[in-house]
């Protein structure tokens, strides 16, 4: 069964925005992504999900862990670009913005977040262009309280774009 498929239906789907990073032995990356979720209470267990050609993706293959900064909604759009647009095997993204080494030694970004995770991979699933990683949350911190940034926000009120590895990708006509 094939029936015509109105890629504007994503959209619509409730997302965050998020930075995810990770490690590889001393060298260090993140990138923005739409797509982290909690999965189980108890054990704490959250997944994400990462395209294969970014380098975070590789350093969480290696690695086995990764950080999550919630972002807030007043994040400015000029935060955004070395983390959604810009590739860690160009540029040092974290070079400029303020962060701090977590348990796992993933870096974990400060700057306009609301909180911050870390988990230890337990499970990963393949998913052709990209993986799912579950992980066992070791450690979290809640650094202030505001409203956590939406990809809806994002794209609305800031007139934010999603990046060609981004699964709401969708090509200008």
């Amino acid at each position: 069964m094939s029936a015509a498929i109105d890629r504007k239906v994503f959209r619509d789907l409730s997302y965050g925005l998020y930075i995810v990073t990770s490690r590889d032995e001393g060298r260090l990356n993140g990138q923005i992504v739409n797509t982290v979720i909690q999965v189980t209470s108890d054990p704490p267990r959250v997944a994400v999900i990462i395209n294969k050609k970014n380098l975070t993706h590789e350093y969480i293959l290696k690695s086995k862990v990764f950080g999550v900064s919630v972002l807030e909604e007043s994040a400015p759009m000029t935060f955004f670009g070395p983390f959604g647009f810009r590739s860690g095997r160009d540029m040092d993204k974290l070079a400029k913005v303020h962060f701090k080494k977590g348990i796992t030694g993933c870096p974990l970004v400060m700057e306009h977040a609301l909180s911050l995770l870390e988990a230890e991979v337990i499970e990963q699933v393949d998913l052709g262009t990209h993986t799912v990683f579950v992980g066992n949350v070791v450690n979290t911190e809640v650094l202030k309280p505001g409203r956590a940034l939406t990809y809806r926000y994002y794209l609305e009120e800031l007139k934010g774009k999603s990046p060609p590895n981004a699964p709401t990708y969708q090509k200008q006509r």
